[in-house]
């Protein structure tokens, strides 16, 4: 018969695992600099295309952070990170061209 007991493959009994809360502490701060620095610059900058191209590069750096740090992505094989990058850069590449040519139709009439 099958063994049905229940068994922890991690660790030991009464042994404790470290909790990782110096990469938490880390990654909170990380992200809390980033979004201080973006109040900075939604409170001192005008709007214009400046403002809105840091705001844009600095979503896509928390994005990858977040995606990096809280999805693992960054302990995986280099293969996957790029099955998953070239997609998401080709989306935005596609937005940006589909909304550029789509501004000439005002231009045309």
């Amino acid at each position: 018969m099958a063994d049905h007991s229940s068994h922890h493959h991690d660790t030991e009994p009464g042994v404790i695992a470290e909790p990782q809360t110096k990469a938490i502490w880390r990654t909170f701060i990380i992200l809390s600099v980033l979004t201080a620095f973006e109040f900075l610059i939604a409170f001192t900058l005008h709007a214009g295309f400046l403002k809105t191209s840091i705001f844009v590069l600095m979503t896509i750096v928390k994005a990858f952070y977040i995606v990096g740090e809280f999805m693992h992505l960054k302990h995986e094989v280099k293969s996957l990170i790029w099955a998953i990058i070239l997609p998401c850069i080709f989306v935005v590449w596609l937005l940006l061209a589909l909304l550029m040519e789509g501004g000439f139709i005002f231009v045309a009439r």
